[in-house]
């Protein structure tokens, strides 16, 4: 699958970029037709069967500052942060996010992409889609659920505890329903259990490179290079024929870093993501005039969509301290005796903590009359323009970690003593602030990336957070498990106020009243989000699905708008956000790419 490079290599295909959306495609298109010479360059490395990608439990590995299966993007300094720089990474290796996510399976309602308004993206044409890419291992016959994928979904390896309490108190305290199912495309704030991109069997992940590509080692035609970055697209007459790539000098430190051609006779196809996208892009003389002037650039193509539009997900990690019987995945990253114990299950049956992330619940939620009026007004115009009347989309995901989950910002894992934790997790779905992903040049020639993320410009986006905050820590001092919160993790309340973090015996009451917080406690509430509010790895929206003139970049088709055989295909070509972790909508426009790419080369979908 990985060949030395000739001097002259021509394949029919060219991908730029080797993350999830690219492994689907290439994979589909080698399985529709075997003959097709398809060529992925992927600046990472490979994943193939390496503990810290297919063992569920490790997936923390690949946020660690050292790790180099992800690519670290500093945004510029934001005001909105209390002048903090954000942290925002993204996968680098083959199969990309799908190989260092959280492996959480949501899906958007179907209006998310009926919203978008593009023809052929419609709902009711990717619905199939979304059926033909998964196999449902948690419950059969359901309608918009698939039974024959290549991706498995699964409950996990063992069920924990915390996800019930969580549940619990949710359905009698927080007053919503239970569902079994919150993804099936439109029901939305009730409490239900949380599935999971591992395979039910082996107690493997699921990810695209595993399930899409490595499978089909047996296709010499089908080849993947890794430890390559692609600098810019090769064009004659604005017709893509190529790649320009060198030896990534993460991947390959020591590597001859000179460039080399490698030659597409039918199609390019870039797929390096929200960040890589746009600026191969601009790179390649395709973008805004005053961005491509800044880098010495020739202008090829005027669009000045390019790397504009950037959207995520507004995430945030709340810690707390739990009972020491309750089980967490705090032993196992620790590497405590459990461990041992829990592969050796895991190497015999799939099943044990190994075939975990620790995130067993979760809630869709939307705000009910009493707590909009409980929410800052700023946020009203925002419910009534955009969620008010569509019951199917969520304001945020609430959720139960049985663990403690690190934060990008403010990390306290060094200073934790060994105990067992929970940490409620709370991410925006639909935030108003939009940011810019772009190529910039230093005072010395090198090139750097001037990303803006935008989080919390918009005055209504902290909103949801500050209610959240408030919400899931009642939620949590009625779980079973509670024992107090970890006060370094939380707000910075002032002294003697009643929100005041410390530790616990147990859990109040359920009908024990809620904090009061005072305006102190809310100014408090509202610096420790601008200081610790963080990416949800959800980066989408820079190389946009829309019109030329509303400053797309692509066409329905994944075109590139101003030149020909060159496409687009990951999550930077979703015009809007979309309502989920975005694995789910990566496949999708894998699967929607593969089928468009095939009908214009004339093969036959299987």
């Amino acid at each position: 699958m990985s060949q030395p490079i000739p001097s002259d290599s021509e394949f029919d295909i060219v991908f730029a970029g080797g993350g999830a959306t690219a492994c689907v495609v290439a994979g589909r298109l080698a399985a529709y037709d075997p003959s097709l010479r398809i060529l992925i360059l992927e600046a990472g490395q490979h994943t193939l069967n390496k503990h810290i990608h297919v063992q569920p439990y490790q997936y923390p590995l690949n946020q660690a500052p050292t790790s180099t299966t992800v690519t670290f993007h500093m945004g510029n300094p934001s005001p909105s942060l209390n002048g903090r720089a954000p942290i925002v990474p993204s996968g680098r290796c083959v199969g990309g996010g799908s190989c260092v996510n959280f492996m959480a399976y949501t899906r958007a309602p179907a209006s998310d992409y009926d919203d978008w308004g593009v023809e052929g993206w419609e709902s009711e044409n990717l619905i199939p889609l979304m059926k033909k890419l998964e196999t449902y291992e948690v419950q059969p016959d359901r309608p918009t659920h698939g039974y024959d994928g290549p991706i498995k979904v699964s409950s996990g390896g063992c069920k924990m505890g915390v996800a019930d309490e969580f549940i619990q108190v949710g359905t009698t305290y927080h007053r919503r329903q239970y569902a079994d199912d919150t993804n099936d495309l439109e029901t939305c704030n009730t409490y239900s259990p949380w599935s999971k991109y591992i395979n039910g069997t082996t107690g493997r992940r699921s990810d695209a490179a595993h399930n899409y590509v490595y499978n089909q080692a047996h296709n010499p035609n089908l080849q993947v290079w890794d430890g390559k970055r692609v600098k810019r697209i090769i064009f004659e007459d604005k017709r893509a024929v190529g790649v320009e790539f060198a030896s990534d000098p993460v991947s390959c430190p020591d590597a001859d870093q000179s460039s080399s051609i490698a030659r597409a006779s039918k199609l390019v196809v870039i797929s390096a993501g929200a960040f890589g996208s746009p600026t191969i892009l601009e790179r390649s003389g395709i973008g805004a005039e005053a961005i491509l002037k800044r880098c010495g650039i020739e202008q090829l193509v005027n669009l000045p969509g390019v790397g504009e539009n950037y959207q995520d997900h507004n995430l945030v990690f709340v810690p707390y301290l739990a009972a020491d019987e309750a089980v967490t995945m705090d032993a196992l990253w620790r590497g405590d005796n459990i461990l041992q114990e829990s592969l050796a299950e895991w190497n015999s049956s799939g099943k044990s903590l190994i075939a975990q992330n620790g995130l067993d619940s979760k809630i869709k939620w939307r705000p009910d009359d009493e707590e909009l009026n409980a929410m800052d007004p700023a946020f009203q115009p925002r419910w009534k323009e955009f969620f008010q009347d569509r019951p199917d989309k969520a304001v945020a995901i609430f959720s139960a970690f049985a663990g403690y989950a690190q934060p990008l910002s403010r990390p306290l894992s060094s200073i934790l003593p060994p105990r067992s934790y929970m940490t409620a997790g709370y991410c925006t779905l639909y935030p108003v602030s939009i940011g810019s992903v772009h190529v910039n040049v230093t005072e010395d020639g090198k090139e750097r990336m001037d990303f803006t993320t935008g989080f919390l410009d918009d005055p209504s986006d902290i909103v949801p957070l500050t209610f959240a905050y408030k919400k899931t820590r009642e939620i949590f001092r009625r779980m079973a498990s509670y024992r107090g919160e970890v006060a370094a993790g939380h707000p910075y309340f002032p002294e003697g106020s009643a929100a005041a973090c410390r530790e616990a015996s147990g859990p109040v009451d359920l009908n024990a009243p809620d904090i009061v917080y005072t305006t102190e406690d809310d100014e408090a509430i509202d610096r420790f989000h601008r200081d610790i509010v963080q990416t949800t790895w959800h980066s989408l929206g820079t190389c946009a699905m829309k019109p030329e003139a509303d400053q797309g970049v692509v066409d329905a088709r994944l075109n590139v708008y101003g030149v020909s055989n060159l496409k687009v295909a990951d999550m930077s070509i979703s015009p809007l956000n979309v309502g989920t972790n975005t694995y789910s909508t990566a496949l999708l426009i894998g699967e929607r790419a593969a089928m468009i790419i095939a009908e214009e080369l004339g093969i036959t979908c299987i």
